[in-house]
């Protein structure tokens, strides 16, 4: 079995339900708009939890699904698997590829035989067709996000390969011009066309910024794993922490102001290195 190094110094938020009291006040930042949506953390309750088929002693938060009009590329899950529990056939769909990321706990996944204990900040890239198996064999909840995209293959090129990993062996990529004040853990090389989509983590320091209103093709699931800011939704500028995500659809203009008093770190999904569907979609 192949395990992680332990973290340093980094810290992920997990949502762990509950109920609010009658006693709260409604008062709330969700928001459903046309370009973007907004998930406090406070929304993540038991009562939106789901169970999955052929996963036992687990339930999720299904934060972002393909919906048209908006954004269509993906799914991604907040996993909560309890000690013992686990599925043998956790993907029903043998187009889709899948990204886990450890955010508490541990979780063991096994892949042609082999088996890779994923610890928090642990990483797993799974090629569509795989049969891969996943197991809480520790002594607390495993909690992880899961991120699948229906995998767009292209003639002549493989499909990637699977990849287990840490961010904590990984280090930053700084945006230039920002003296590392802005930097991105990047998971897989850029440059692999094979990859149809990029998981990241971007780090923004006390009183950086994203100094422009990003305005692009990619859609984006960004959950927030540490930190606070001020970020720039299509023309919002709203507040989020911790536990939040954001799901932006393609062309939505964002920026962000990180003001500290510590670090701002999320998790971002975005689609990559594939022509755009012209007429429909391609052939599965």
């Amino acid at each position: 079995m192949t395990q992680d190094r332990p973290m340093n110094a980094r810290t992920y938020y997990a949502p762990h339900g509950g109920h609010p009291p009658q006693t709260q006040l409604m008062t709330e930042r969700a928001a459903f708009t046309e370009a973007y949506a907004l998930m406090p953390k406070g929304v993540m309750q038991d009562i939106v939890t789901s169970v999955l088929p052929f996963w036992d002693r687990t339930r999720c938060w299904v934060i972002a699904r393909p919906l048209s009009g908006f954004a269509e590329t993906f799914s991604q899950y907040i996993m909560e698997v309890l000690p013992g529990g686990g599925s043998d056939t956790p993907e029903p769909d043998a187009q889709a590829e899948g990204v886990l990321f450890v955010v508490e706990g541990e979780l063991t996944v096994e892949l042609d035989g082999e088996a890779h204990l994923l610890t928090p900040g642990g990483y797993a890239f799974l090629p569509p067709a795989s049969s891969w198996r996943a197991r809480n064999a520790g002594d607390r909840p495993a909690r992880f996000h899961w991120i699948r995209k229906a995998y767009e293959a292209v003639q002549g090129l493989d499909a990637p390969d699977a990849l287990f990993l840490n961010e904590a062996d990984i280090a930053p990529s700084p945006m230039p011009d920002t003296d590392g004040r802005w930097a991105t853990t990047r998971f897989v090389d850029p440059e692999d066309v094979r990859h149809d989509m990029h998981v990241t983590i971007v780090t923004l320091e006390p009183g950086a910024v994203i100094p422009f209103a990003e305005t692009h093709v990619m859609e984006h699931g960004l959950y927030v794993l540490e930190g606070k800011a001020v970020y720039r939704l299509n023309q919002d500028w709203v507040e989020v922490e911790a536990g939040d995500f954001m799901w932006l659809r393609a062309f939505c203009p964002q920026a962000c102001y990180a003001g500290g008093p510590g670090r701002f770190r999320y998790l971002l999904y975005k689609d990559v290195n594939r022509h755009p569907r012209l007429g429909g979609v391609f052939p599965r």
